[in-house]
């Protein structure tokens, strides 16, 4: 979490009733309730989550009225806690991930998220079935077409505010907007509308790390009562409808999670982050065309002028070129500039450094260069490229893997962009939380780091390191 997500809540959290005490139901209790959560949400027909802050504290990202919660620590005149990590690596918990298993099992029909840290979507929730309610700190969207834009670097603007990138549909270019609510906002139909549909068709509308306390999204809950449904809420303090929910559990939300799904027998999936980014070669030839003067870029795939916070610094070497001066970029933009004779075809070496956060270190990239041969180009099949991605991944517990996704030539000015897809983490979460329950302990569910392996390589490098090939 950094200082400006924290300013980003204080516009969406109400500041009143900081410091909230919090209550844990002794073991056999809480192992009871579990067992009645998890019979409901299997006889579940329309199944409706309602998120708040507290499913989000195991990912490192604070709450508000808990004892370290931002307006807790801020009435007490305490810094914020520090970031264990940058906001926008923050990992899904497992309770964000049980949610993908029950969607896709479908058991669950929607979730619902007071949140502005993406989490949701980031973690595989189809946005058709999310309302982000006070938005989302990484969404542009189009206020012309629609159109929206999910990205890997926090929004700069808060309150509907305009940014620095447009539309990029073919005939629109209008520019974007944040999405994340200002005081005086009100909920977006766009998310309150199917929000408050759903809460009207729900059986169970399951509330979890929410005080259940900012109108009007507090009250749609509620909603599902006047149909016959039921609410059930889960969190650490008391909140203002615990009186009228069928089954109040005070407990940490990733150990009742992980305890229902246990009792469902269902798999808690692993995460897997997958980003993007560009290689920008632009060349152009000298008046005498013996030379090229190209510039190298590694550039979001975003946008040029984007952010890439996952990258830190790019290592520029040259393979069997001794008169080919090498480079340390180490600042954004990401650029190298160099003049290179036209009929001489080489190899650069890409060493891109990752920031705090990535599961991998670095990642290798070997890129050939011939001016004189035209470039081809292609446009895969993004989501299956993903998926094999995320098979290999998972199936061997480390991150590092890539691989080319598009390829196109700019004509003017000449330019080869290519982008690749790499696996930046991979989370795997804890299958049960059985030895949890019998330790008698209301404790947080850990989720765990898969161990990160080198990828073999051509070249001899250290043993033991964490570096990538592609």
């Amino acid at each position: 979490m950094s200082l400006g997500y924290a300013e980003k809540l204080s516009y969406i959290e109400d500041v009143g009733n900081v410091g909230m005490v919090e209550y844990f139901d002794p073991s056999h209790v809480l192992r009871e309730k579990i067992d009645q959560l998890a019979i409901m949400i299997k006889k579940s027909k329309h199944l409706v989550v309602f998120t708040g802050a507290g499913i989000s504290t195991s990912c490192g990202i604070p709450d508000f009225r808990g004892p370290k919660g931002i307006w807790t620590l801020q009435r007490e005149g305490k810094a914020l806690p520090e970031a264990s990590l940058p906001f926008h690596r923050a990992a899904p918990s497992l309770t964000h991930m049980a949610l993908v298993e029950l969607e896709k099992a479908g058991i669950l029909k929607f979730v619902i998220s007071q949140n502005v840290d993406g989490l949701h979507l980031r973690s595989g929730i189809p946005r058709e079935k999310l309302s982000e309610l006070h938005g989302n700190s990484f969404m542009e969207t189009c206020p012309s077409c629609g159109e929206e834009y999910f990205r890997d670097f926090e929004v700069e603007t808060i309150g509907l505010k305009e940014t620095s990138r447009r539309c990029t549909v073919a005939k629109c270019g209008t520019r974007l907007k944040d999405t994340v609510l200002d005081w005086e906002d009100a909920l977006p139909p766009k998310e309150m509308n199917p929000a408050e549909k759903h809460c009207k068709q729900a059986d169970i509308v399951l509330c979890l790390g929410t005080s259940l306390q900012i109108t009007p999204a507090c009250n749609l809950p509620l909603k599902a009562l006047r149909g016959g449904g039921k609410v059930v809420i889960v969190n650490l303090q008391k909140t203002p409808k615990d009186k009228k929910a069928s089954l109040v559990i005070h407990g940490f939300a990733d150990k009742v999670i992980a305890g229902v799904m246990d009792q469902l027998n269902m798999q808690i999936p692993p995460f897997v982050r997958i980003d993007l980014f560009q290689i920008v070669l632009v060349q152009a030839l000298s008046n005498d065309k013996r030379y090229v003067n190209w510039t190298l870029q590694i550039a979001s795939a975003h946008g040029q002028r984007a952010a890439l916070p996952f990258i830190k610094s790019v290592e520029v070497s040259f393979l069997d070129r001794e008169d080919y001066k090498a480079a340390i970029l180490d600042k954004q933009p990401f650029r190298l500039k160099r003049r290179t004779a036209y009929n001489k075809a080489f190899e650069m070496v890409l060493k891109l450094n990752f920031s705090d956060g990535c599961g991998c270190s670095s990642l290798e990239i070997d890129v050939p260069v011939d001016f004189k041969v035209s470039t081809d180009c292609f446009d895969f099949d993004k989501d299956y490229i993903f998926q094999k991605l995320r098979d290999k991944a998972v199936l061997e517990s480390r991150c590092g893997q890539n691989g080319v996704i598009e390829r196109k030539t700019i004509l003017t000015p000449r330019s080869d962009v290519t982008t690749y897809a790499i696996v930046t983490n991979v989370v795997q979460y804890s299958k049960t939380c059985k030895a949890a329950l019998d330790s008698l302990s209301n404790g947080d569910h850990k989720k765990r780091k898969a161990s990160v392996t080198g990828i073999g390589s051509s070249r001899k490098r250290s043993k033991g390191s964490s570096k990538c090939k592609s």
